[in-house]
């Protein structure tokens, strides 16, 4: 009888102890998943804020070829009214390709004489 209670108190020892390691490790689980959704939220924030500049960004774009293309009309009626030659360049289209460099990579300096005379 003292060697059965003996061996049901082992059981209930050990028991007591795989669920304080269980208890341990859902705790430990859990601060682990809180950490990461914590990461997964600052990484959304981080996507949001770049998404919302790149929109910004295409909607410059835009802006900005439609007023090129004005400016290229604005060329060609000059090459048409006053005869001369005008070197109108294509107008490239970045939001097709926009992995490739639209500008040249070297260096153009410039000074404010250019546009003064």
């Amino acid at each position: 009888m003292l060697s059965n209670r003996e061996s049901a108190r082992r059981s209930r020892m050990k028991k007591q102890k795989q669920m304080d390691d269980l208890t341990s490790e859902i705790t430990r689980l859990e601060m682990s998943n809180n950490q990461l959704q914590q990461g997964i939220e600052v990484k959304e924030r981080g996507y949001a804020e770049i998404e919302s500049r790149n929109n910004v960004m295409r909607a410059q774009v835009m802006e900005l070829t439609d007023r090129l293309q004005s400016l290229n009309s604005v060329l060609q009626i000059f090459e048409e009214v006053s005869g001369l030659a005008v070197d109108i360049p294509e107008i490239p289209d970045p939001l097709l390709r926009p992995w490739q460099v639209s500008y040249p990579t070297q260096l153009i300096p410039a000074s404010s004489d250019m546009f003064l005379g």
